[in-house]
C-alpha cells in the first residue's frame, strides 16, 4: 500500500512539473535535437525567436527604452539554468559544463524578445570566435539605435534574427 502511494505521489509530482513547464514556457513541444552547424547562431528550427507582445514600436518609450526595464521581465536563473541543461543535451554539445554557455535570448530582451519562450532561448557558447559577450554588444547598440529613432524595432529584430554577427553592418551601424 505504501509503495502504491509513493508511486502515485511520484507520478502526480511529475505530472505537475510537466504542467508547470508547459504553463511556464507556453509550449509543450521542443525539438528533440538541434544542429550545431549554424554556430555561432542557434538552429532556426529550434530557436526561431519569439517576441514579447507588450513591446511594439508604439510602446518602446515605456518598455525597452526605460532604463532597467529588462530586469522587470528577465526570467529567473533557476528557470534558465534548467532550460540550459535540457538544451545543451538537445544540441549534443560534448562540453556539458553549464558555465561554458549563456542561456541567451535570440531576440534579446533589449529588443522585446519573449522572456521565457524556449523558442527564444538557447545555450550560446562562451567560447569561439563569435561569443555570447559579442552578441551582448550588438544587442546594446541595436537598442540604442531603436531608442534614438535611427532604426525601427522591426528592422532591428529582423537583423538580429537573420544573423546577429552582421546585424550592425546590415543596418549601417558599424
Amino acid at each position: 500500500m505504501r509503495a502504491a502511494r509513493r508511486l502515485t505521489a511520484t507520478t502526480t509530482s511529475l505530472a505537475i512539473a510537466v504542467a508547470g513547464l508547459i504553463l511556464g514556457t507556453g509550449t509543450a513541444a521542443h525539438a528533440a535535437s538541434c544542429s550545431q552547424s549554424y554556430l555561432p547562431l542557434p538552429d532556426p528550427a529550434c530557436q526561431p525567436g519569439a517576441y514579447n507582445p507588450d513591446v511594439t514600436q508604439g510602446t518602446i518609450d515605456s518598455t525597452i527604452c526605460v532604463s532597467g526595464w529588462t530586469a522587470t521581465v528577465r526570467p529567473s536563473t533557476s528557470y534558465t539554468n534548467a532550460l540550459k541543461v535540457q538544451q545543451i543535451a538537445e544540441y549534443g554539445y560534448s562540453d556539458t559544463s553549464t558555465a561554458d554557455y549563456e542561456e541567451d535570448h535570440m531576440v534579446p530582451l533589449e529588443l522585446g524578445g519573449a522572456p521565457k519562450a524556449a523558442e527564444n532561448l538557447w545555450p550560446e557558447p562562451r567560447y569561439g570566435d563569435e561569443t555570447a559577450s559579442g552578441k551582448d554588444t550588438v544587442e546594446n547598440k541595436l537598442k540604442k539605435a531603436v531608442c534614438a529613432g535611427t532604426v525601427t524595432l522591426d528592422d532591428a529584430r529582423s537583423a538580429i534574427l537573420t544573423d546577429w554577427t552582421t546585424a550592425l553592418s546590415d543596418l549601417g551601424l558599424s
